[in-house]
C-alpha cells in the first residue's frame, strides 16, 4: 500500500517501484504472495501512468518494463567477463568414485561436496551493475553469447536491482526454465488458438531468448533459476555460502541443493532425485556435483572445456522402441565417415526421432544389426539419439546383416582405418565433394574467418561449379565470376568479395584454428599462438615442445605434426599468406607487452596464490614475453609455486634442478629489471 506525505514526484515514483518490486519478489520467488493479482494489477498501473506523465524519470528496470515492446532484429555478440564452461558428465556412480580418485590426487584436505539439481533449461549470465541489471547474455560458446537484456528483463523471477557488492560489478549464472505447469496452460492456449503445441519446456523456453519481439517473450512463462556468482567481493568461502548469498539477494535459487560430506551422502542424493525428480515442479535431467569449498576449486582448476571440481550425473535417459529402415554414410570436413540410422519416426523426450548416430563399424558389429530389426532408441547425454540395443527376438529369419561400407559414398576412394582408431576415414583429402567444402564452411565460420555472404549452399555451389577447390581459392575470387551462380545478384557478389578481403585481418589464433587441423579447437588454436608467435615457430616444434604447452597432449601433438609434414598444407598456408593472412602475433599485440623481461623463459604455474590469481600470474609472465608450460621438463626455467602445489610436480622439479619461486620471488625476479 502507497504511501506519500511530502514527497516529491521522483520520490513517488521510487517508492512504487521498490514496493511493487517487493510484491513481484514474493509472487515470482517466495511463491508467497500477500496482496492479490488485481491488487498488484492496479499499483502497477497507477505506476505507469505516472511515469508517462513524468518520462524524465524513465528507467529500463522500472517494473512496469517487464512487459516488454523492444524489437531487436539483431541480437549482438558479446565477450563474457568471465568464461561459462561447460560440465564433465558421467553416467555411473563408478564415474563419480574415479573423479573424486582424482580429486584426492590434487587436494589433500577434506572435501565436502554441494549437491544442486540439473535444471534442463538454456542458460544466461546476468551483469549487474552497481546493483542494477545491466546486460543478460546466453551461454554461445563459453567465451561468447548473445545479448538478450531485453528479453530477459521480462522474466519476473529475475530481480532488476539487487544489494551491490563493493565491487560495483558481478555476474550471475543460472538456467532459464519453463515449468511443467505453466508449459502445459501454454500449450492449452495454442491449442485453443488452433495454432501447433510446443515440444517440450526446454526448447520452448531456449527459443523464447531469440525472440524479436520482447512483448512475445513477456506473454511466455519463463523463470530463471540461479546457481553461481562470478566476480563479487563478498567473504564467501564455499558454494553453499554463495547460494545463499544469491538467495538472500533476491534471486531464486532452489532450496532442493543440499552438502554432502562424502560421496556416499553424494550417491544417496542422486538415488533419491532419480526416483522423486517428476515430482519437481520443472524438469532435470540429472545432478550437478560441485566442490563445496572455493580454495579448492581455485586449487583444481579447470581443463580447456569444464571445471575440474565439478562434473554432471545424468540420469539414464529415455527410451523409444521402433525400426531400423536403412543406414546411410556421411563424410566430415576431415574425412570421417559417420553412419546414421534411418528410422521408423517416433516420440522420444517430446521430440519426433527419425535418425540416430551409430558412431562407427565397432558400434555396429556391437550391436549385430540387421536391416529391419527392431532397436532400443535412447536420448542420453548426446543432442543425436542413438541405438543402444537391437530386440533380436522380434528380427526376421532372412533379415540381412549391416556390414560397413568399404567405399567412400561420395567419392568411392576406398576407406583407410589408422591402429587405435575407431572410425573410418576417406583419404582423397584433395578431391571428395564433402570434405572440400566442411573445410570451406568451417574456414569461414564465426569463429574462425568469419566471412559474411558465404552460407552452405553456397559454398557447395561454388565447389560444384569449380569456382574454389579450397579455403585458399576464396581470396582469388572477383563479382564477375560469381555474378552468374544461381541467386547471387551482383551486390551480393561485391559483398562476399568485400567479406573474404575483410578477414585477411583476422588474428593469428583465429586463422590457426580456421585451418582445420585435426583435434585443433578454438581454445588450442589460442594457446598455440601464445607459445608460437608466428606460423613458422609452431610448423619447426619439436613434439615434446608442444606437449609443453598447456593442454596440448598427444593426440593434438601428433595431429600437429602430422599437418605440417603434409606438403600440400604448408603450400596452401603460403598461399594464404601471400594474399595477407595473419601468420603471427599482431605487432600491436607485441607492442602491449609490458617488457622482454621474460623473453625465452618457460614456466609452469602450480598452485595457490595469496596477491593474484593462477590465471592473473600467467597473464603476467606472457606480459613480459615469457612462455607457460603445462608440464615440468628438463626444458622448464622456472616453476611458480603457491600453496597446495602437488607434490609430485614439486619433486619433478627438484630432481630436474629447476628453481622454484615463491609468488613474492616471482615479482622480485620482475622488479630488478624494470
Amino acid at each position: 500500500m502507497f504511501i506519500f506525505v511530502t514527497m516529491s514526484v521522483e520520490e513517488k515514483i521510487k517508492a512504487m517501484r521498490a514496493e511493487l518490486a517487493l510484491h513481484n519478489h514474493r509472487y515470482y520467488v517466495l511463491d508467497a504472495p500477500v496482496i492479490s493479482d488485481y491488487e498488484f494489477d492496479q499499483m502497477l498501473r497507477n505506476l505507469h501512468e505516472l511515469e508517462l506523465a513524468h518520462p524524465e524519470f524513465f528507467d529500463p528496470n522500472s517494473p512496469t518494463q517487464r512487459v516488454g515492446g523492444a524489437v531487436t532484429k539483431n541480437f549482438e555478440t558479446v565477450k563474457h567477463d568471465y568464461r561459462m564452461y561447460s560440465l564433465d558428465n558421467s553416467y555411473s556412480k563408478e564415474d563419480l568414485m574415479d573423479w573424486e580418485a582424482r580429486l584426492l590426487k590434487v587436494v589433500t584436505q577434506p572435501i565436502t561436496y554441494m549437491c544442486e539439481l540439473k535444471y534442463d533449461g538454456a542458460s544466461i549470465s546476468l551483469t549487474y551493475e552497481q546493483g542494477r541489471l545491466m546486460r543478460a547474455v546466453t551461454r554461445g560458446d563459453g567465451l561468447q553469447g548473445d545479448e538478450v537484456t531485453a528479453n530477459i528483463r521480462t522474466i519476473k523471477s529475475v530481480p532488476l536491482e539487487v544489494p551491490a557488492p563493493s565491487t560495483g560489478r558481478f555476474d550471475i549464472r543460472g538456467e532459464i526454465i519453463m515449468t511443467k505447469t505453466r508449459f502445459e496452460a501454454l500449450n492449452r492456449e495454442r491449442r485453443a488458438l488452433g495454432e501447433e503445441e510446443f515440444k517440450n519446456p526446454r526448447n520452448t523456453a531456449s527459443g523464447s531468448l531469440k525472440l524479436q519481439d520482447s512483448a512475445e517473450v513477456a506473454k511466455r512463462p519463463l523463470s530463471c533459476l540461479l546457481y553461481s556468482i562470478q566476480g563479487a567481493d563478498w567473504a564467501i568461502s564455499t558454494q553453499e555460502a554463495m547460494l545463499d548469498q544469491a538467495r538472500a539477494m533476491g534471486f531464486k535459487v532452489p532450496k532442493e541443493a543440499r552438502l554432502a560430506q562424502n560421496m556416499e551422502e553424494v550417491l544417496a542424493f542422486i538415488d533419491y532425485w532419480d526416483v522423486h525428480r517428476h515430482e519437481l515442479p520443472y524438469e532435470i535431467d540429472g545432478v550437478v556435483i560441485k566442490v563445496n569449498e572455493l580454495i579448492h576449486q581455485q586449487t583444481l582448476g579447470y581443463t580447456a572445456k569444464a571445471p575440474r571440481w565439478a562434473i554432471a550425473y545424468k540420469f539414464k535417459a529415455q527410451e523409444a522402441t521402433t525400426v531400423l529402415c536403412d543406414v546411410v554414410y556421411q563424410v566430415g570436413r576431415t574425412g570421417a565417415i559417420t553412419p546414421v540410422a534411418e528410422l521408423e519416426p517416433v516420440e522420444l523426450a517430446g521430440t519426433i526421432v527419425k535418425r540416430a548416430s551409430l558412431h562407427n563399424a565397432d558400434q555396429i558389429e556391437k550391436l549385430d544389426l540387421h536391416f529391419g530389426d527392431t532397436v532400443v532408441v535412447e536420448k542420453g547425454g548426446e543432442i543425436i539419439p542413438k541405438i543402444t540395443s537391437v530386440k533380436t527376438e522380434l528380427r526376421a529369419l532372412n533379415a540381412l546383416s549391416v556390414g560397413f561400407i568399404e567405399h567412400c559414398p561420395e567419392c568411392d576412394t576406398a576407406l583407410v582405418r589408422k591402429d587405435g582408431e575407431a572410425q573410418h576415414y576417406c583419404p582423397n583429402e584433395q578431391s571428395c565433394p564433402p570434405q572440400i567444402a566442411g573445410r570451406i564452411q568451417h574456414f569461414i565460420s564465426r569463429k574462425a574467418m568469419d566471412i559474411d555472404g558465404l552460407g552452405e549452399e553456397t559454398v557447395s555451389l561454388m565447389v560444384k561449379e569449380g569456382l574454389i577447390r579450397d579455403f585458399a581459392d576464396l581470396y582469388t575470387l572477383n563479382v564477375a565470376q560469381l555474378v552468374p551462380l544461381e541467386r547471387m545478384g551482383e551486390k551480393s557478389a561485391q559483398n562476399l568479395v568485400q567479406g573474404v578481403q575483410n578477414s585477411i585481418n583476422q588474428p593469428y589464433h583465429k586463422v590457426l584454428f580456421a585451418l582445420g587441423i585435426r583435434h585443433v579447437g578454438e581454445t588450442v588454436a589460442q594457446k598455440l599462438a601464445q607459445a608460437f608467435p608466428n606460423i613458422d615457430q609452431l610448423r619447426q616444434a619439436s613434439e615434446q615442445e608442444l606437449l609443453e604447452v598447456d593442454d596440448i597432449g598427444q593426440k593434438i601433438a601428433q595431429s600437429l605434426r602430422d599437418y605440417f609434414e603434409n606438403q600440400e598444407h604448408w603450400m596452401r598456408i603460403e598461399r594464404l599468406r601471400s594474399y595477407g593472412c595473419q601468420f603471427e602475433v599482431n605487432n600491436s599485440q607485441e607492442q602491449a607487452k609490458a617488457s622482454e623481461l621474460l623473453a625465452g623463459l618457460s614456466f609452469v604455474v602450480s598452485g595457490v596464490f595469496e596477491k593474484l590469481s593462477r590465471e592473473e600470474l600467467k597473464a603476467l609472465i606472457l606480459a613480459h614475453s615469457g612462455k607457460i608450460v603445462g608440464s615440468i621438463s628438463g626444458k622448464t626455467s622456472y616453476v611458480v609455486a603457491g600453496d597446495q602445489m602437488g607434490p609430485s610436480k614439486r619433486q619433478k622439479a627438484e630432481q630436474l634442478n629447476i628453481p622454484i619461486l615463491t609468488e613474492d620471488d616471482f615479482f622480485k625476479m620482475i622488479d630488478t629489471a624494470v
